[in-house]
């Protein structure tokens, strides 16, 4: 049972972003696009039902992420989140009354078999629960500096692929940290209760950083087609939650030969997620 929670509640919340990611693309199709950084860009959303839908869908997949990582590692929970996008297009697919090409489906086969012989092959493991708080302030402050470096790259640009993968990795920088910041606030509630999980500063962290990822997922998907911003998105944020797995809680992943089938699974991973983000484009 020790890897069949945090893989399960890891998979609904999978789900339930990639329900997410469809209606919240829907909605975001229907505003006016904006040169810079909108925050009434959201005030315009919440008038869309089908957005209201989306953040419902966010906060079930919030809570399936909260139970995986509080169940297991970082660097074996966030990496299972690439299967948003193929659930997205099936999703889409399913609303849109359309059938996915054989193509499409031999994509997915691709990416399902390269996490799974990626995930075989690093066989993530260790989930300490205390961070020394120097550690944290060098991720925060190299994740702030990273988000607002790809944020004012993206958004001097106008609306296109360049603007659409500087912002889809910003939020993957904020996505990643959210999730290392969660994982603390879970196991904070877990050890001292309601009390203390509302007076510690990772639950607001998180929170913060969450709400900055929905804002720059929103222009992401405002600011240029699907696939600049996809790819950059979901491989970003499994590397990078691998990445502070590994730094912040002291994950072990495989090394030595072990690192070959780990190359050829990313390798597998990546083609399937540009194929599936090409397909993309034509879900509605």
């Amino acid at each position: 049972m020790g890897l069949v929670l945090p893989v399960f509640f890891a998979l609904f919340a999978a789900l339930s972003n990639a329900l997410a990611t469809v209606l919240q693309r829907r909605a975001a199709l229907t505003v006016p696009q904006s040169d810079g950084f909108r925050f009434g860009l959201i005030l315009d959303l919440l008038r869309r039902p089908v957005w209201i839908g989306g953040i419902l869908a966010v906060i079930a997949a919030g809570v399936g992420q909260a139970v995986a990582l509080g169940t297991g590692p970082l660097a074996l929970v966030q990496p299972l989140f690439v299967l948003e996008l193929p659930l997205a297009l099936l999703i889409a697919s399913l609303l849109g009354r359309r059938r996915l090409p054989g193509a499409l489906w031999l994509a997915v086969a691709v990416l399902v078999a390269g996490l799974g012989i990626a995930m075989a092959a690093a066989s993530p493991a260790g989930n300490r629960t205390d961070v020394p708080l120097d550690r944290w302030i060098l991720a925060l402050v190299a994740c702030a500096a990273a988000v607002a470096a790809l944020a004012a790259a993206g958004l001097r640009r106008p609306p296109g692929r360049a603007r659409a993968g500087c912002l889809g990795a910003a939020t993957a920088v904020c996505y990643a940290l959210t999730a290392a910041l969660m994982k603390s606030a879970v196991h904070v509630l877990d050890e001292g209760g309601l009390g203390a999980f509302l007076t510690a500063w990772e639950t607001y962290a998180f929170g913060a950083t969450g709400i900055c990822a929905l804002l720059l997922l929103e222009h992401a998907m405002q600011g240029g087609p699907l696939v600049a911003s996809q790819p950059a998105l979901t491989l970003g944020d499994a590397s990078i939650s691998v990445a502070l797995g590994v730094l912040l809680y002291e994950e072990h992943l495989r090394s030595g030969w072990w690192l070959l089938p780990q190359l050829l699974g990313v390798a597998l991973v990546c083609a399937g997620v540009l194929a599936l983000a090409r397909a993309g484009e034509g879900a509605p």
